[in-house]
């Protein structure tokens, strides 16, 4: 049993050459000299580097953890000369091949999925919540399904791909589609059920293991939380633990809900390419009507359906106000794609951007004045 409705997250990021803002591959010296204070991971390639917060209780908490990875990470990456960068995409320069690698496992996925792998060095964040049991976590899921593509909107930060615009607010989201496990998941009856469809994957080799199944939510392989895996990287601190607080807020009142109905798997995926293509500026598909709405407007009603817990959190307006903010300064898809269009070599983006990872959204905010009820 783990404790309930608690919240972690993982964050990973680019790392790029301070001269040429290309990404280069330093996870094993960023990772020696990050030591072991905190749970620091190298992803699928050695261009990018993964740092988890520990179990966090209450919003503070993961406000602190959050940017204490990053900053922890940042100064890491500075001493291995390279830099810490929050983008879900490389804006600049390419993700090429790991160099003589010889992990097995690597070498082992290159064999099975082949050049699906070229050009797979994307950075997301995974929230995870406490829940009680894997059937929760399957409960959770469910509902979450017809959502996923508002979070996806929310968090789009990879619109920029080698220097140039990709016509996408995610183009994260679309790269990663091509695993033949990923996006959304199936409606499941049940955590048994989950865990039967999970071992003939493996049996039928479209996947090693149960760590390369990809979906955006699901019940976490190796702890008691279902995991959120849907989200771009943002580009800072505050913009995560928005999200991350967002996600336990749903699993909470999921959780305590009648079932959700089931959403038709086709408006799923076609709600997904939306949000990918326009982000939180534009239209969005609602997948429970199959009707065309501004994706701000499902962003509202997700966090209506969510006050309560958000309340009881501290963070209901905490969460407000971010969504009025974006409002005037944008997603961080459209910030990115502003400092493209001054420059549009995209030094002046990846500089940015490097800026945004290691400060808060607003300088000093402290989340203790933001709090609703429910102190904790």
């Amino acid at each position: 049993m783990t404790d309930i409705w608690t919240v972690g997250v993982e964050q990973e990021f680019l790392l790029v050459d301070p001269e040429s803002r290309h990404p280069v591959p330093g996870a094993e010296a960023v990772a020696q000299h990050a030591g072991a204070r905190l749970d620091v991971q190298r992803e699928l390639t050695p261009f990018q580097i993964e740092v988890a917060t520990p179990v966090c209780h209450s919003t503070e908490e993961l406000a602190e953890q959050v940017l204490l990875g990053r900053t922890h990470l940042a100064k890491a990456a500075h001493a291995a000369g390279c830099r810490l960068l929050a983008s879900a995409f490389p804006p600049v320069g390419t993700v090429g091949p790991p160099p003589n690698t010889d992990d097995p496992r690597y070498r082992l996925m290159e064999y099975s999925h082949r050049k699906l792998l070229g050009g797979q060095g994307v950075c997301g964040l995974h929230v995870h919540v406490g829940v009680p049991d894997p059937d929760t976590a399957v409960r959770v899921s469910n509902a979450l399904r017809p959502w996923l593509p508002t979070l996806l909107a929310l968090s789009a930060n990879s619109p920029i791909a080698s220097a140039e615009d990709s016509g996408y607010a995610s183009w994260r989201s679309i790269v990663w589609s091509r695993w033949p496990v990923g996006g959304p998941p199936p409606h499941l009856e049940s955590a048994e059920r989950y865990d039967r469809l999970v071992q003939t994957l493996v049996q039928t080799e479209v996947v090693l293991d149960v760590n390369m199944v990809y979906w955006d939510v699901r019940p976490s392989s190796h702890v008691p939380t279902v995991e959120v895996r849907v989200a771009d990287i943002p580009q800072t601190a505050h913009e995560t633990v928005v999200i991350a607080e967002l996600i336990r807020a749903f699993a909470r009142t999921a959780a305590e809900s009648p079932d959700a109905e089931r959403v038709d798997d086709v408006l799923l995926r076609a709600a997904y390419w939306r949000a990918a293509r326009d982000g939180y500026e534009g239209l969005a598909v609602d997948p429970r009507t199959g009707s065309l709405v501004q994706a701000r407007q499902l962003a509202a009603e997700m966090v209506e359906f969510t006050a309560d817990a958000l309340r009881d959190a501290g963070s209901l307006s905490t969460v407000e106000d971010h969504l009025e903010w974006l409002r005037t300064n944008g997603s961080g898809a459209a910030r990115q794609r502003r400092a493209f269009g001054a420059s549009p070599d995209g030094r002046e983006l990846v500089d940015q951007v490097l800026a945004a990872t290691v400060t808060d959204l607003r300088s000093g905010l402290p989340w203790s004045t933001h709090r609703t009820g429910g102190a904790r």
